[in-house]
């Protein structure tokens, strides 16, 4: 693969080949902020020593896949991680701003106590809705729109049988991977969070792309059970 080629994003098959392209999206490992429970959004926080030390981890991991190619958020805690990927691989890092995390403006560097006190509303209201927008900040509904613009840009440069890890952050690849899947904005906040360096796996397919692996940490495994889509797509593999 090479980003920013020109492979049609609608490809589904080619003669006999069954199209497996697969999409990682990966979280970044743990920064001090994350350690203190404190909103980052758009501030660049670089990884701490227990971050680099999980970003070094599933670095190894994932270099297993074999993946085409490595694109991240430009913040550093993505970045970084990220790096560790590439040194394993070899692999050169694309950057992508619109992998960024959700911007928070004002609530930015504050910790969930802080937040509910001098944003009492936007608090409320985020407990059970994406679209919620901070002082200065986007909602998640934008996030989403703009995550799901660069993965639309990442599938189109891929060959039928490609990987490609997306390094990024948990509150963008919860409603970007969302958004991506088809999935309505009110079943979103249906599903939780990443943790530092767990990753989700997107499959694509014959009948367009599916969610494999959601906030995980271990390596995906096929599945073999009743599910007659599964078993169908098995028999064509």
């Amino acid at each position: 693969m090479s980003y920013g080629s020109q492979t049609p994003p609608g490809t589904r098959q080619r003669g006999d080949l069954l199209v497996t392209r697969r999409l990682v999206l990966w979280r970044h490992g743990r920064t001090s902020w994350n350690a203190e429970g404190r909103a980052q959004g758009h501030s660049d926080i670089p990884l701490d020593d227990v971050g680099r030390t999980q970003a070094r981890a599933s670095a190894t991991r994932l270099a297993s896949l074999g993946p085409a190619a490595i694109v991240s958020s430009d913040l550093r805690r993505a970045a970084d991680t990220a790096a560790e990927l590439a040194a394993v691989t070899g692999l050169a890092v694309a950057y992508d701003v619109r992998l960024r995390e959700i911007s928070f403006g004002e609530r930015e560097g504050l910790t969930h106590a802080e937040s509910l006190a001098r944003f009492p509303e936007q608090m409320r209201r985020l407990a059970v809705s994406d679209d919620v927008r901070f002082p200065g900040g986007e909602t998640y509904v934008e996030t989403a729109d703009r995550f799901t613009a660069a993965l639309t840009d990442v599938v189109a440069a891929m060959a039928p049988d490609d990987l490609v890890v997306v390094a990024s952050h948990g509150g963008a690849m919860r409603v970007g991977g969302c958004r991506f899947l088809g999935f309505p904005v009110e079943l979103w906040t249906a599903f939780g969070g990443f943790a530092n360096c767990n990753w989700s796996v997107l499959r694509d397919g014959r009948r367009g792309w599916r969610l494999e692996e959601w906030n995980a940490g271990s390596l995906p495994e096929r599945v073999i059970g009743d599910d007659e889509r599964e078993v169908t797509e098995r028999r064509t593999a």
